[in-house]
Parts: structure tokens; C-alpha cells; sequence
């Protein structure tokens, strides 16, 4: 009897991936990885599986490759991670179709694609969203922004990780964003098109759903702006129930409107003086660290839950116990290689740190972005209380270290 495999589409550099191949291992099924690159996922030597290099973006390309792989094994599942965009996680949903497995609706997950489409179905549904506008040129970029009023954030309408996201305080920062947008230093997945939008400022908020079951909701800080760089998650998020309840109503009418009502989604909010706005909504397991803080919390493996789903299984989302879980993430403050990192093993020996966990290993060159790339590690830590979750959490991350020696320059 041919073994049963798992097909999973591309990796994750944060740790998502490793995290699918081990709970995938752990439900007796073979993962096989399809990837563009596979040698950036330092996982798969370690985890000893089976690695295949094809164009992840053309479908037929992948269809092949499935076909030749059910020679061999008993294809049960497909599923995958927006590595680079989310256009890649509609493609999941396709190849799901053609071969009859369980997966989310492709046209659902399109829709939420494309960021200034998505917007259009939550407004006209009356779910609460920052004004927007869409712009293919500067001139409308300015324009857009006119009536919006600054600040406003543009952002690539395709796309995820705060990739090209960036906040714009005045005229000049709006002129420089545009100008790098448009002007080739950003690359595109499809042809240019910014989302303008107003600048919903308040504290940050996420839900985690599968299905049409909200499992959590939690809290999250960002570095200095005008970038969105990720700084510190943590689960549950400090919320009276009210705010929580209201949380909840308005990511399931955010379920409604997409038609989103098979597998995971993770929304993100800000709460503001109109209460929660959303910000975005994602047809996907959240990334790492979330996964981790969730289980730590309330004791739901969403990880595992989702491929439950994707083999045709039941999932089963009771919360077992009730912990705060925080992550704090390591982000350099310069460009320059990465010379040495020290002080994880000493971190992690720390009572109540959960994982200390490195995306990337010296000496490597870094370029900061100024998105979700710019994180080259975290640090996690669970407690019965949020109090006492961050004096762990400190305590850990000050025994962290790293050197970076900044590029040479070129002398005139």
C-alpha cells in the first residue's frame, strides 16, 4: 500500500514550515515539500524530506508534479504558505480542486488576494475598514492622499509581510514611498497598483480562526514607524470581554462577506475611536510565532488542526488550559554582516521561555527592508500571568547577543 503524503507548497523561513513537516510526521503522513528554491529552508535536511524544485506559480507545472508524485505515494492533502504573496495560497486552493481534496474555495481565496477587492466587499458589507483609494501613478497617489488626508499608508495592493508597506507623514515621504514603489525598487507580482488608505491609528489586534470559529485573539507591537516591523505578539490580548465580543462579531461578518468558511484565516484589526477596524484579512494560518503563543496559551495546535482539516479529518479546537504566551522578535539596527550570535542556549534555559529560535545562521550579509524579512529571530515565553510572561520574556531576550560589522564603504 503506497505511504500517504502531504504536499506542501513552498516553506516558511520563520519556522511555519518546520512546524507542518513535523505535525504531518506526527499524524504518520510523508510530507513532500514543492518549492521554487529548496535549498533557503535550512528544515529540510534536518527533517530528512523529500525536497522538489518546480515553478510554484504555474499551476500546470504543479499539476504535473502531483500527478508523477500519486505514482508513488497516496496523495491525502495539499496545503501550503503566501512565500512570496498570497497568490500562492489560491493556487493551493486550485490544485485542492483538481484533485478532489479538501481545501478552501479558490474564487474566496482570489478575492482576498487582491487587498483594494478585498476592501471593496467589507465595506459594501458593512464591515468597519479604513478609507481608501486605489493608485497606478504618483499623480494619483497624491491625489488619493489629498482626500484622505495625511498620514496615510500605501501599500502594494498584493502582497503580505508589510512588504512595501509604509506609513507617510507628509508630502515628502508620500512623494519618496511612491517614487520607490513605482519606480523599480519594489518588485511587483502583478502590474503596479497601490492602495492608499487612511492611517487607522490605535492598538494593534489579531484573530485566528478555522473554520468559523474564532480560537483566539491576540495583541501585537511594532518597531519605530514609518515601518511595520513586527516588535512583541502575545496571546491572549489584554481585552475586557466586551472588547473581545466585539472582536469576534466583526471578524465572523468579515467570514460572511468573503466567503470564507473552510480552514484558517487570521484578521487583523486596529482598535480605534470607531472601536475595531480592519486592517486586513488573511485566507491562511497565521505565521510563526503565532501557532506557537496559541498552543501555549489555550492549548489548541492550529498546526495540526489545519491538516486534520486538509485530509479530510474533524479538527478538534477545545482549549485544554489557560496561559499568557508573548514572543519578542530580534531585529537588527543596522545593515552589515552577521558576524556571531550568542547567549540562546543560556536564554532558553530561562524558566518559563518556551523556544528561542534563529531564522538565520552567521556570517550572513543583512539589508534591512523594513518588513517582516528585517526579523531574523524570537524569543517566546508562557506563564500563568501577563505580568509575570514579560519579566520572563525580558529576561531572556537581555541574555541575547549578536555583532554586526557594518558593510565598508567606498571611499571618494
Amino acid at each position: 500500500m503506497p505511504k500517504k503524503a502531504l504536499i506542501l507548497l513552498e516553506g516558511s523561513r520563520m519556522g511555519t514550515g518546520q512546524l507542518y513537516v513535523q505535525a504531518a510526521k506526527r499524524l504518520g503522513l510523508q510530507p513532500i515539500i514543492l518549492s521554487a528554491d529548496p535549498a533557503q529552508y535550512n528544515y529540510l535536511a534536518t527533517e530528512n524530506i523529500e525536497a522538489i524544485r518546480v515553478d510554484t506559480d504555474d499551476l500546470d507545472a504543479l499539476i504535473r508534479e502531483c500527478s508523477r508524485l500519486r505514482e508513488t505515494y497516496d496523495i491525502v492533502g495539499i496545503t501550503g504558505f503566501p512565500n512570496p504573496g498570497e497568490s500562492l495560497y489560491a493556487i493551493v486552493a486550485k490544485l485542492c480542486r483538481h484533485f478532489g481534496l479538501p481545501g478552501p474555495n479558490p474564487t474566496s481565496i482570489e478575492r482576498c488576494c487582491d487587498k483594494f477587492n478585498q476592501r471593496q466587499l467589507l465595506a459594501e458589507a458593512g464591515v468597519p475598514v479604513p478609507v481608501y483609494r486605489m493608485a497606478t501613478n504618483a499623480t494619483e497617489v497624491e491625489s488619493a492622499a489629498a482626500e484622505i488626508g495625511l498620514p496615510v499608508i500605501l501599500k502594494p495592493v498584493v502582497g503580505n509581510g508589510s512588504s512595501g508597506v509604509r506609513l507617510c507623514r507628509n508630502a515628502e515621504e508620500l512623494a519618496e514611498h511612491a517614487i520607490g514603489l513605482l519606480g523599480g525598487t519594489y518588485t511587483w507580482q502583478t502590474s503596479p497598483t497601490i492602495l492608499v488608505e487612511e492611517f487607522a491609528e490605535g492598538p494593534y489586534f489579531v484573530a485566528d480562526i478555522m473554520g468559523n470559529e474564532v480560537v483566539a485573539v491576540g495583541a501585537a507591537t511594532f518597531g519605530p514607524p514609518p515601518h511595520f516591523v513586527y516588535d512583541e505578539y502575545i496571546y491572549p490580548a489584554p481585552l475586557t470581554v466586551e472588547e473581545h465580543e466585539r472582536i469576534v462579531k466583526v471578524a465572523l461578518s468579515c467570514l460572511r462577506a468573503l466567503d470564507l468558511n473552510w480552514g484558517p484565516t487570521n484578521i487583523e484589526f486596529r482598535w480605534t475611536k470607531r472601536g475595531p477596524v480592519v486592517i486586513e484579512v488573511n485566507p491562511r494560518l497565521a505565521g510563526s510565532p503565532d501557532p506557537q503563543l496559541i498552543q501555549l496559551a489555550c492549548g489548541v495546535d492550529l498546526v495540526t488542526e489545519h491538516i486534520k482539516l486538509v485530509v479530510g479529518d474533524e479538527c478538534d479546537l477545545r482549549k485544554r488550559h489557560s496561559q499568557t504566551a508573548s514572543a519578542q522578535f530580534l531585529v537588527p539596527d543596522r545593515d552589515g554582516t552577521l558576524d556571531w550570535i550568542d547567549g540562546a542556549n543560556r536564554a532558553a534555559d530561562v524558566p518559563g521561555v518556551a523556544e528561542v529560535t534563529w531564522y538565520i545562521k552567521p556570517p550572513t550579509p543583512i539589508i534591512r527592508k523594513g518588513d517582516s524579512r528585517d526579523c531574523i529571530g524570537h524569543v517566546i515565553a508562557a506563564s500563568p500571568n501577563h505580568e509575570q510572561t514579560e519579566v520572563i520574556l525580558q529576561l531572556a531576550v537581555d541574555l541575547v547577543r549578536w555583532s554586526i560589522t557594518p558593510f565598508p564603504t567606498i571611499d571618494e
